[in-house]
């Protein structure tokens, strides 16, 4: 029995995409896969809001994300940490040897352009990352701000996770100043995982060159130079590709303003649903994420039971709350393909499955 996923990722993918991957092989080194790898550039481009190359990488996004660890840390990151995967990426570079600082609030609350500023001022700093959309609590941080104060300082290279709100708002790459912009196939973008696009800028790169022991797979330099010849570094995963050309001619049929404008309007339809049940939302107020909604489970609801409601019944699931949030929330995502429609049919099976849900005993 299949079921179609309303988890924060992966996400569902239409018959469309997936026919789009049933293409003949070619060579990854063929005047065929130039063609290719050069027909999506300027689309891929144009959604990072860059004039820098826009790499593609058979890796999940979490390769790249250390790769640029690797490439841009010379003397000490900082970690701006927020929720689970912002946690994670302070552990990920003491793990590549990176000397490492943490500027940690707590889960669901936006990292604080007057403590970053502080942070930075220190001057122990030639890199930073940061999570735009922190998934598992669903908080968005106000990047445009965060950014005005990493251009306060030039020698830190910013590392910036746009993995599940790229292509569902405006994230001007190049306007905002940001040297390495990252995200992931299997969030907003609808496509199966294995895929990741990052965009360095110079700055970026002339860091890389200069930086000792970033290995080959993530090498940017290697990125670079075989994306002067269309081509990556390594054998890439050549399916995904042709989905992502066809997810590229989706969003450019549909238009990215009405794009932004359908995650906001279908991300709002899920949270008046939620309020006028009783939920409250997680993250600090003003700074929900746009592609899902992390809703405290305030009602007593036992998750793991709407879940197996929605699945049996309603062939659809949710994701009953991550990490250290496991039970006491939940996540709705709006990302993708949504329509108005589909939306309007999940809200009508969270209806009904709440009415069959069991509360938890206080205190359970």
């Amino acid at each position: 029995m299949s079921y179609k996923l309303f988890i924060p990722g992966p996400i569902a993918v239409s018959e469309k995409t997936l026919q789009a991957m049933a293409q003949p092989m070619i060579g990854h080194r063929s005047t065929d896969f130039v063609a290719l790898y050069q027909s999506i550039q300027p689309q891929l481009q144009a959604l990072f809001y860059t004039k820098d190359p826009v790499y593609i990488s058979t890796s999940s996004a979490w390769g790249v994300m250390e790769g640029s660890l690797r490439n841009v840390v010379q003397k000490k990151v900082l970690c701006c940490m927020n929720g689970a995967f912002s946690d994670k990426w302070l552990d990920v570079a003491q793990r590549c040897g990176k000397p490492a600082g943490a500027l940690k609030v707590e889960w669901g609350q936006p990292i604080d352009p007057g403590a970053l500023r502080r942070e930075l001022a220190t001057g122990q700093y030639d890199a930073l990352t940061l999570i735009h959309n922190e998934t598992s609590c669903g908080c968005m941080s106000d990047l445009p701000a965060l950014m005005a104060v990493i251009r306060e300082f030039p020698d830190v290279i910013s590392i910036i996770d746009t993995i599940s709100s790229f292509s569902a708002l405006p994230i001007k790459k190049d306007e905002l100043g940001i040297d390495v912009m990252i995200t992931g196939s299997q969030k907003a973008l609808a496509l199966p995982p294995g895929l990741s696009l990052f965009s360095p800028s110079k700055r970026a790169l002339d860091r890389a060159a200069s930086t000792k022991d970033r290995g080959y797979y993530f090498d940017f330099l290697e990125f670079q130079k075989n994306h002067e010849n269309g081509m990556t570094p390594s054998t890439p995963v050549i399916p995904l590709i042709y989905a992502l050309k066809s997810k590229l001619e989706d969003i450019n049929a549909e238009g990215v303003e009405t794009r932004y404008a359908r995650h906001a309007r279908l991300n709002q339809a899920v949270r008046d649903w939620a309020k006028a049940k009783g939920f409250t939302l997680f993250p600090k107020e003003g700074f929900g994420s746009v592609t899902l909604n992390c809703f405290n489970n305030n009602l007593g609801y036992d998750l793991s039971a709407l879940n197996k409601i929605l699945k049996s019944k309603h062939h659809l699931v949710i994701d009953g709350g991550y990490g250290k949030l496991k039970g006491k929330a939940f996540r709705i995502s709006n990302m993708g393909d949504e329509t108005d429609a589909t939306i309007a049919g999940l809200i009508k099976a969270l209806d009904s499955a709440l009415a069959e849900t069991p509360k938890l005993a206080a205190g359970a």
